[in-house]
């Protein structure tokens, strides 16, 4: 009894672009904060605004925070009859000046980026993160200064708020400090592709919200210790 073979049907060519044609996996990357808005050569990338909206997230829970220790400190002043008032070390004022500074220094290398000026955003960048460490060493003086004095922690009301709000503060700027540095670390590659800002910009986003909050306490801390 003869066989009959059916040859093979032929396999359809796979659509450009498919993972198929690019060797299999799904094709999602997050582009290196890249801000793409659908698929590259190198597949699919997280749109800019992901970022910047989960930044501003970020940025109102820490709003509420502060705003839970203002109301903490406005009661807790108007119930105490032990509230000793505490004089604020005059190196903040220095620290003040030092973090408006490093807003300045900040934009002025995201203009040397958009202007293609490589160097000088780096250099910008490293002197914003030199900024940052310098006003959290001056928040170190001036707990020292206190401590000096006697003043701890512990002593009275004011002088708790006062620790508790300069220390949130520092540990919030510190985390700006991190995202700065690793932003200065990448500067070559970000200068290079510009599609890849979008980390120096929602890194500028917390920094300059850490420069107003600080203007805030320092303001709060003037009227109410």
């Amino acid at each position: 009894m003869a066989t009959t073979l059916v040859p093979p049907k032929p396999k359809a060519p796979s659509k450009p672009g498919s993972p198929a044609s690019r060797g299999g996996g799904n094709g999602f990357h997050d582009g290196d904060f890249g801000g793409g808005h659908g698929p590259g050569p190198q597949g699919w990338s997280v749109p800019a605004h992901t970022y910047r909206t989960g930044m501003w997230m970020a940025l109102v829970s820490i709003v509420m925070l502060f705003a839970a220790f203002t109301s903490a400190l406005v009661v807790r002043k108007g119930l105490s009859n032990d509230w000793g008032a505490t004089a604020l070390p005059r190196v903040l004022y220095l620290n003040t000046a030092i973090l408006v500074a490093s807003s300045l220094t900040l934009e002025f290398s995201r203009r040397s980026l958009t202007r293609g000026l490589g160097g000088r955003f780096a250099g910008w960048l490293y002197a914003t993160v030199a900024l940052g460490v310098a006003f959290v060493a001056g928040q170190l003086a001036a707990w020292r200064e206190l401590a000096s004095r006697g003043i701890y922690l512990a002593s009275h009301p004011s002088s708790s708020f006062f620790y508790l709000l300069t220390a949130a503060h520092g540990v919030h700027l510190l985390g700006g400090v991190a995202a700065l540095s690793y932003v200065a670390f990448r500067a070559r590659s970000i200068a290079l592709a510009q599609r890849k800002r979008t980390a120096v910009d929602v890194t500028a986003i917390y920094w300059h919200f850490m420069d107003g909050l600080w203007i805030y306490i320092l303001v709060l801390m003037i009227a109410r210790l």
